[in-house]
């Protein structure tokens, strides 16, 4: 129940929208939280009667000792709306904890996991081009620019 707490105070202060990582969840009761959200997304890494277009998605927590500091998201595979999009992975990082190395660690840490469960020869990511910080974990991690639209840059890592 306590890391419950921990993540329902980080996803619900994440905005419902930055840099490009969406959270539906932004200002949820605790109470719908444990109840209504966390068995949600627990349910999304074995999804069972989703639409034919959902892809499983694992989430993960960075905690530094009893600190929640960051969450990782791994969907397993490519859609070809994912392909041109977001891609394999999406995080955050705590606002006060951005600059201090969590991102590049917990994205290296997301990327060995995610190396066993992507059947693609790469893992992809999508950044926007003002989020510089983020640019710079990519690329600490191993990505190229593959590509790039308007406001993103399109980035792949080996597996």
């Amino acid at each position: 129940m306590q890391d419950a707490l921990a993540q329902w105070e980080y996803t619900t202060a994440l905005p419902a929208d930055e840099n490009g990582l969406t959270n539906p969840y932004h200002g949820v009761s605790c109470e719908e939280y444990v109840g209504t959200v966390l068995p949600k997304l627990i349910s999304f890494e074995h999804p069972v009667g989703m639409p034919e277009w959902f892809v499983p998605e694992t989430y993960y927590y960075l905690w530094d000792g009893d600190r929640l500091v960051g969450e990782f998201r791994i969907r397993h595979y490519l859609t070809e709306a994912l392909r041109n999009g977001a891609g394999h992975i999406g995080y955050s990082i705590r606002k006060d904890m951005r600059g201090k190395g969590y991102g590049t660690a917990g994205l290296k840490l997301t990327l060995e996991i995610a190396r066993g469960i992507v059947p693609e020869d790469e893992i992809y990511l999508r950044v926007n081009k003002d989020n510089i910080a983020s640019q710079k974990v990519m690329l600490k991690n191993g990505a190229r620019t593959a590509g790039e639209d308007e406001k993103h840059y399109f980035m792949r890592i080996p597996k």
